[in-house]
């Protein structure tokens, strides 16, 4: 409510009676009146505190009236850059859905402080909280931490994968997120969202979703470039199987990272634990032995925990785009399916290529331990399981 009062008020009072304003709101509620005034209205409490002081009486500078532009400049805008460092502390231990605006961190806003005043910048926790919430970050209670079911080490798998990401993009090395999106029926079937149309004439698509024999299914499998924001979808008919995912990856080192990682030597894979690039599919990791030995490239792979599939960067930063450019339309065909993927964009530059991958994938290929002796894999101190390398095997 006084968020709502504030919205409509603010535009035609001047810095005085806002602030005027502000303190006979506070006052009105009472005990935590300035804290409720300040969360709403987005005025310091020092501000509305000094307005309690000058309708009281209290001030001699109830007449001044501060000249449109005055005051300090806000910090954030002094320091250009103090919003991005801050946002990189929390990034990767940031908490919650990372599709939603609202997220909160398990960094202590004090220990923020001390990190950003080593990066240089003179600021102190009361300013970092606020600088949070102006990244749409909140405190949350207690009870929304606790993840009954989540793997013990999986914030220190968190902060090994945002490490050795940082390392590799140091050293001018690809690092590439993967997975598949939900397979998608092909016809004229309902499809999630609203598009713009003329006014009563929605689209007629069929009643039941039952799978249409003769158009199938397709199923998108991508690869997203994280330091380009570029990245290619693989439609696929038939099955989301380990060869089909290298394939596509292989594909994209073609088309796309050759040209924009021509020199590079290494590459990083951040991909989920389990579908067809799981941590335990051995399949996945016999087919990443053929990338490494084709292109010469040194693969390392991280896997995130059970139960963590949306914190992986194609999530948000790639398939939560496409499905709001298809939101709506029915995807008749194939070729629709790919085109509306390739037409998605962003204003930050997302660029993907899509194309219909019509091979076939056996499922069922069993792979015996002698084949898994044979790659050349090196698993890492921490949770070899989750993170392990696959070098180019040498050739006689």
């Amino acid at each position: 409510m006084i968020r709502s009062k504030f919205e409509l008020i603010k535009t035609r009072f001047d810095e005085k009676n806002r602030r005027h304003w502000a303190a006979v709101e506070a006052k009105a509620i009472g005990r935590g009146g300035i804290t409720l005034v300040s969360k709403a209205t987005g005025l310091s409490r020092t501000t509305i505190t000094a307005g309690i002081r000058e309708i009281s009486g209290f001030s001699e500078n109830c007449k001044r009236v501060r000249r449109p532009g005055g005051g300090r400049r806000r910090i954030a805008d002094k320091e250009p850059e103090l919003m991005s460092c801050l946002e990189n502390l929390v990034a990767p231990v940031t908490r919650g859905d990372p599709e939603s605006p609202l997220r909160w961190t398990c960094k202590s806003t004090r220990n923020l402080a001390d990190e950003l005043k080593k990066h240089g910048f003179d600021i102190g926790y009361r300013k970092v909280a606020q600088l949070l919430r102006e990244l749409n970050y909140s405190l949350q209670a207690n009870r929304k931490s606790r993840e009954l079911t989540s793997h013990p080490d999986r914030n220190a798998q968190f902060e090994h994968i945002s490490n050795l990401t940082k390392i590799f993009q140091s050293a001018g090395e690809p690092v590439i997120s993967v997975d598949a999106k939900k397979r998608e029926l092909i016809g004229d079937f309902k499809n999630v969202g609203k598009e713009w149309r003329p006014k009563g004439s929605p689209e007629k698509v069929r009643m039941y979703d039952f799978k249409d024999k003769d158009l199938g299914h397709g199923i998108p499998y991508g690869v997203y470039d994280i330091a380009d924001n570029s990245g290619r979808v693989s439609v696929g008919t038939d099955g989301n199987t380990a060869q089909f995912a290298c394939e596509t990856i292989r594909q994209w080192w073609m088309r796309m990272g050759t040209h924009e990682h021509g020199d590079a030597s290494e590459l990083l894979i951040t991909a989920d634990g389990g579908g067809s690039n799981g941590s335990r599919n051995r399949l996945w990791k016999v087919c990443i032995q053929k990338i490494a030995d084709e292109f010469g490239l040194e693969i390392s792979i991280c896997h995130f925990p059970p139960g963590t599939s949306k914190w992986n960067k194609i999530e948000h930063r790639m398939f939560s785009h496409i499905t709001q450019n298809w939101r709506g339309k029915p995807l008749v065909s194939h070729e629709t399916m790919v085109s509306l993927i390739g037409s998605t964009t962003t204003r930050k530059g997302l660029k993907i290529e899509a194309h219909l991958d019509k091979n076939e994938y056996k499922t069922g290929i069993r792979i015996t331990d002698k084949e898994i002796e044979r790659l050349n894999m090196e698993r890492a101190d921490f949770h070899g399981e989750w993170n392990y390398k696959i070098s180019p095997r040498k050739t006689h």
